[in-house]
């Protein structure tokens, strides 16, 4: 009798465990959204970061670290965004499960092609990434795909629940390449409107739409923007005007408005991820606000 109490609170003890939902340590706020989308609440996820932080600049706090100790998958973007902290928290945390190359761990930029990739590596170019642009979220297009991975993994890591994440990916799927083509109709005045930007955030994103990149503000990727840079785009505006220049909400907005006043120029900022802006709540609607501004800026 004694050992039939043992086993069967032995086995209770493992229901338990196995029914607890999967615990997703998530970097960014897009990949939270996404997860939601496929898995609702049927996993427990933490957010390392906001819409309004630089991702580049965050801190391995005690807080991401007891996160990151719990989970059981970590997905963020990858292509070095953000190897500044995340190498280490992972051999901080010291969790097994979720280190790369095994099966808790997903960097969604890695999954997609990257553009800007650099010929050439050299610290006096700037803040580089080898491995390409990692602001992949920013072309709609590459969602789906990275969508399909998510899925794989949580029903491999919750095989329980495999067909519910399968199910909600199909719905998920179909709603948003129903997106794509309204986005894209939406966007078409914007093909081929000339913008300057802060740095290359939105190169997936203007790249997708078909705008034209005429000009960064840093005169290197990462370096902010100097007095003789600027003075150089003023009088690049008189020969290649653009009509539009964009930052991220986390940026400094001093440079942009500078130009901005001197050239007429109208200067947004938008979102980069979920919560950039009051109106980016979701996905699809980091999209549709992204969209929006763009057209208003450019007097569309």
């Amino acid at each position: 009798m004694r050992n039939l109490i043992l086993f069967l609170a032995a086995l209770a003890v493992s229901s338990a465990v196995h029914a607890a939902p999967l615990r997703v340590f998530s970097c960014e706020p897009e990949w939270t959204a996404l997860i939601r989308e496929i898995a609702a609440d049927r996993v427990n996820i933490y957010t390392a970061t906001t819409g309004r932080q630089d991702v580049h600049k965050i801190q391995p706090r005690p807080s991401l670290l007891a996160a990151a100790r719990r989970a059981d998958l970590v997905v963020c973007t990858g292509a070095d965004f953000e190897v500044g902290w995340l190498p280490v928290l992972l051999r901080q945390a010291g969790n097994p499960r979720i280190q790369p190359g095994g099966p808790g761990y997903i960097e969604a930029a890695m999954l997609v092609d990257r553009i800007d990739i650099p010929e050439r590596l050299d610290r006096a170019e700037g803040d580089l990434h080898p491995q390409g642009n990692p602001h992949v979220q920013l072309d709609a297009r590459n969602i789906v795909p990275i969508a399909r991975v998510l899925t794989e993994r949580l029903g491999q890591l919750d095989s329980a629940n495999r067909v519910f994440f399968e199910q909600r990916l199909a719905d998920f799927s179909a709603r948003w390449n129903a997106a794509i083509p309204r986005w894209e109709s939406r966007a078409a005045p914007l093909r081929g409107v000339a913008v300057i930007q802060h740095e290359m955030d939105f190169n997936y994103l203007t790249h997708w739409l078909g705008m034209q990149n005429v000009a960064m503000l840093e005169p290197k990727a990462g370096l902010p923007p100097t007095a003789a840079h600027l003075a150089s785009l003023l009088e690049q505006q008189a020969r290649e005007p653009a009509k539009v220049i964009v930052r991220a909400p986390y940026q400094d907005a001093r440079a942009s408005q500078w130009l901005s006043e001197r050239t007429q120029v109208p200067a947004v900022a938008l979102p980069t991820t979920i919560g950039g802006t009051s109106a980016a709540k979701d996905l699809f609607s980091l999209f549709d606000d992204a969209i929006d501004r763009l057209l208003a800026a450019a007097g569309n």
